[in-house]
């Protein structure tokens, strides 16, 4: 059985993964949202790799340079041995400008011996819709398509380009490298060089890990959750992703296959918040500022998932020629959920301008400027609240009045109730808590099932969904509630196996889901722990961390019966929510120790 057992390497402009015995497998270059220049990863013969190969007496581990993402590979026979570095460069130049170009540095260090390897170098540039060729051009290996889109990838290298062309067996003698990159070099390249931007890297990212909060459990498990976060960051906007990689199947074999190189303004509060409870104030601020400025004028509509660089218009296509990861087809580019109306869109943002007026100073202008996005977000939602929609999960389906959804439309009121009190502004406060308390009691009344004992999936219905567990965590509902107990208590019942939890159960576009969705697991661990009920809350905590792969990432999805990774990968959100339930313990932990 494979599993995602990949480590991403990144410098917050593009990423690539690498297996765990240290095949590149997938690779877009020169932004995150690129076309792919390796694609193994969706497809074993056609995708492209970039691999050392050994004969089968070594022994390979792995692991990740300490609070870096640079990761190391190390081959081992007991005689000869030898370090693979992979890294993508990001360091502070004297201007203070990054450097953080589309590269990818594999360094290669001689510990003892002299360890043999091949190097199979096979890019397969723009999604191996065309054939590429590789070509020796004296300093580098220039690799390009001569049909379709024109596209080009150059490789230097202090090993013979001969004998990595034609896959000869290298005898290590020495360190050496390998620089693949989307641009042709100006300046000649060297083992020097490499190694220096592998100590630059190496500095930036634990300078950046020494600036993060520390906690005295969980410690780890949060800072490479945070790494991971920093690694899905696109610098010049700001932008978190919600994963590196599009079309890693939720359930193998079926067609829950989206492309995930995008950022979700779902995910903008919790990033907010979590960054800034880290001590990223830079990063939670960039992204919010990301997010103000994808806010349109009035009236115009909001979309639930933006570009990297804002872009509005993000259309499927279906990549017919890959095979998908495991034979799990279609492979998507683009996503057309950006076209969905979701009304909890509204919530989320008043969520965001809300942190905000809490967690930064604002001056005159910005604030000025929030209070209209403030009003007109109000203006929307009271006239399309009672409106059904596709809610949280997305459904290709019929829309209907998600619960999930009415929640976050009575945050969006909520809140701009909150920001009205924090400017000390009257303006149509009394009018905003009537209608806050007008769309309480229709959740109330229409959301809550009494046969079921628990707020289900949508008004009308006896299926239970994991986002209900989220109306204690937005304030709506208090802990010690009876209804959310019996909530909590009841989506255990009906959606929870062995520990892990479904989303949902009913059937939806593409029939019953199988796999267990990551962030919901987190969500009950955190209502279990709300409820009271701290050790089963714990135990279960600690059990999902053991699911991760060897390198503690998560992707979207787990298998309920292998307990394999599916779905996209790595997945902030997974880790964001990992973050959230582990400060929690923690700080738990050292309170109860204080008393």
């Amino acid at each position: 059985m494979k599993n995602l057992d990949y480590g991403i390497i990144g410098n917050c402009k593009s990423a690539a993964l690498v297996s765990k015995t240290g095949s590149l497998e997938w690779c877009c270059l020169p932004n995150f949202d690129s076309a792919a220049v390796f694609a193994k990863l969706l497809d074993e013969n056609k995708g492209g790799s970039f691999e050392i190969e050994v004969t089968e007496d070594y022994e390979i581990s792995q692991e990740y340079l300490w609070g870096t993402n640079i990761l190391s590979t190390g081959f081992d026979n007991g005689t000869d041995a030898f370090q693979l570095i992979d890294f993508m460069p990001r360091y502070q130049r004297e201007d203070s400008s990054y450097y953080s170009a589309p590269d990818v540095i594999r360094f290669l260090r001689l510990i003892k011996g002299k360890p043999a390897f091949k190097v199979l170098y096979n890019p397969r540039l723009d999604f191996a819709r065309e054939k590429t060729f590789n070509e020796n051009k004296g300093n580098y290996i220039k690799s390009y398509t001569t049909e379709g889109k024109f596209e080009t990838l150059f490789l230097y290298s202090s090993f013979d380009l001969d004998a990595i062309l034609e896959q000869k067996e290298i005898e290590l003698t020495g360190n050496g490298y390998f620089l693949m990159g989307y641009h042709e070099k100006l300046v000649e390249q060297s083992l020097d060089r490499s190694y220096l931007k592998y100590q630059r890297t190496k500095t930036y990212w634990m300078n950046w890990s020494e600036y993060t909060t520390k906690y005295k459990y969980y410690n780890e498990e949060i800072l490479r959750s945070a790494l991971v976060l920093k690694a899905l960051t696109f610098k010049k906007s700001g932008a978190v992703l919600a994963a590196a990689t599009t079309s890693l199947p939720e359930t193998i074999g079926e067609e829950r296959n989206w492309d995930y190189r995008f950022c979700w303004i779902r995910d903008a509060s919790m990033v907010i918040k979590v960054m800034a409870g880290l001590g990223h104030d830079k990063s939670a601020k960039d992204f919010l500022q990301f997010i103000l400025n994808l806010i349109p004028h009035k009236d115009e509509k909001i979309q639930i998932m933006y570009g990297i660089n804002g872009e509005k218009n993000l259309t499927e296509h279906i990549l017919d020629h890959l095979d998908g990861y495991q034979g799990s087809k279609p492979v998507r580019t683009g996503n057309a959920a950006y076209i969905q109306k979701q009304n909890d869109i509204y919530g989320i943002l008043m969520e965001v301008i809300y942190q905000q007026f809490v967690q930064f100073e604002t001056n005159l202008e910005n604030s000025e400027e929030l209070w209209t996005v403030t009003r007109g977000i109000v203006k929307i939602v009271e006239s399309h609240w009672k409106e059904p929609d596709k809610g949280i999960w997305e459904l290709r389906t019929e829309e209907r009045h998600f619960v999930s959804s009415k929640l976050l439309c009575w945050v969006a009121i909520d809140r701009a109730v909150k920001i009205g009190e924090i400017l000390r502004k009257g303006i149509n406060e009394s009018k905003w808590v009537s209608l806050r308390t007008e769309i309480y009691d229709d959740i109330h009344k229409n959301g809550w099932n009494e046969e079921v004992q628990a707020y289900t999936q949508s008004y009308g219905s006896k299926d239970l969904d994991a986002s209900t567990l989220l109306m204690e965590n937005y304030g709506f509902i208090d802990a010690k509630d009876p209804r959310y107990i019996s909530t909590v208590k009841a989506t255990e019942k009906e959606l929870s196996r062995d520990g892990l939890l479904y989303r949902y159960k009913n059937k939806d576009d593409f029939g019953l889901p199988t796999s267990s969705f990551t962030i919901c697991t987190f969500w009950f661990i955190n209502s279990l722990y709300k409820i009271g009920e701290k050790e089963k809350s714990k135990k279960l905590f600690d059990q999902l961390l053991t699911y991760s792969n060897q390198l503690g990432l998560f992707s979207e999805d787990i298998d309920f019966e292998t307990k394999r990774l599916l779905g996209n990968f790595p997945q902030a959100y997974s880790h964001l929510a990992l973050i959230e339930a582990a400060t929690n313990f923690s700080k738990i932990y050292a309170s109860e120790e204080n008393i």
